[in-house]
Formats: structure tokens, sequence, C-alpha cells
């Protein structure tokens, strides 16, 4: 089996492991920044927690083959992009992981680094670029490129014929129109419909639901006995 380390201790990186664990990839420990070495847990699903800067993981790193950084947007996915660049610099391959239950037209081109969750629909022609995140349940349109560095929510549908732009983050539910080219470091909230073109470094977001005057026992005239 391959042997991978995994960046980071935090949520997804929980779940990076579980997924991966299913896959060809032995997890041997997960590495952080020291001062973000946990003080109450030094293990994850049995994997140990180590600084990178420690001897120990300098030890992982020299016996691992392959690298995964389980980071989200921070930073409108700095972090990430800033990690992937230092570990590959050590000589470690990136390791992706494709959901067996995602479609993936045949004709699609996949970059490195990528974790693609279940229940992403990928169609013909398009393309998805390095060092990005597809939660689950996308719709990517045929013929559309996901530029490098990208966070995909879930539900999010890019239509066909269209392109996202590197380091964007594009937040559940949202719909991207068909011919449609989103700047880079777009952040597109939750909800938002997208039917024009966006230039980089622009945030859209949509007003949240308000709350009703009238409560529902009162608006529905419920009584309780």
């Amino acid at each position: 089996m391959k042997k991978l380390i995994i960046f980071g201790a935090s949520s997804f990186a929980e779940i990076a492991h579980s997924y991966f664990a299913e896959s060809e990839f032995e997890i041997i420990a997960h590495l952080v920044d020291s001062q973000f070495l946990p003080t109450d847990f030094n293990t994850l699903l049995g994997a140990p927690i180590y600084a990178m800067e420690s001897p120990e993981g300098e030890a992982a790193l020299n016996e691992a083959s392959h690298f995964y950084v389980a980071s989200t947007y921070t930073k409108m996915n700095r972090v990430r992009r800033e990690k992937y660049e230092i570990l590959k610099a050590k000589g470690l391959q990136p390791a992706s992981y494709i959901s067996p239950h995602a479609f993936i037209d045949k004709t699609a081109k996949l970059g490195e680094h990528l974790f693609i969750f279940e229940n992403n629909v990928i169609q013909y022609g398009s393309t998805i670029e390095d060092n990005c995140v597809l939660w689950s349940g996308n719709h990517i349109g045929h013929h559309s490129t996901i530029h490098e560095n990208v966070f995909v929510s879930s539900h999010v549908v890019v239509s066909g014929h269209s392109s996202v732009g590197r380091n964007t983050f594009l937040g559940v539910n949202c719909s991207i129109y068909n011919n449609i080219s989103i700047g880079a470091d777009n952040w597109i909230a939750p909800n938002c419909v997208i039917d024009k073109s966006t230039p980089d470094n622009s945030l859209y977001k949509v007003k949240g639901t308000e709350v009703h005057p009238v409560a529902p026992l009162r608006f529905f005239k419920v009584e309780d006995k």
C-alpha cells in the first residue's frame, strides 16, 4: 500500500482519513504546524499527530510516499495551496481521492491533489485543475473548467461552457448560468445565482431568510389541548 501523510487534524482531516483508508493508501500520520498541535488528543482515527517540524514529523515525511493537505477554504484556499507546494517540494507525491460514487465522464480531465466526494457529476469535456475540493452532490456541466485551487461546496451547479477562476469559493446551492466566466478570487456565498461573468476579487451574497412576524402556531391556528 502507498504510505500517506495527511496535513491537518481538523474535521476535514478526519473525513479525509476515513475516505483514504478505504482506498489504496495507508495513513501513517497527520502533520500540523507546531502552533496547531492539539493539546487534548494526539491521535486521529488511530494515526499519530505530529508537528511537521518535529523529529517525528520529519521521520513520517521520510517514510511516506504521498501526501494530502486536508484544508478547506481558509484564506481563500491559500493555506491548502501553500502546504501543497511545500510538501510537493519535499519530494512527496500529491494524492487524490475520487469517490467511486461520483460520475466522471471519460472525456473529463482531472488534475492532481483533488478531493471529489460522492454524487458529484462531472460532465463531458469538463476539466478540474489541481488542488480543488468538490464536496458532495455538485453538477459540473459539459465543457466547463474549474481552475486550480477552488473549493466547491455542496449542491452547486456550474452550467455548460463556464469557468471558475482560481482560488474561488462556491457556497452551498449556488448556481452559475451557462457561458459564464467567474473571475479569480471570487467568494460566492450560498444560494447565489450568477447570470453574468464576474471580475477578479469579487464577493457575492444574498440576504438571509427573514423571520416572519407571525409565529407558526398562530399562523396555522394551532391550539394545543
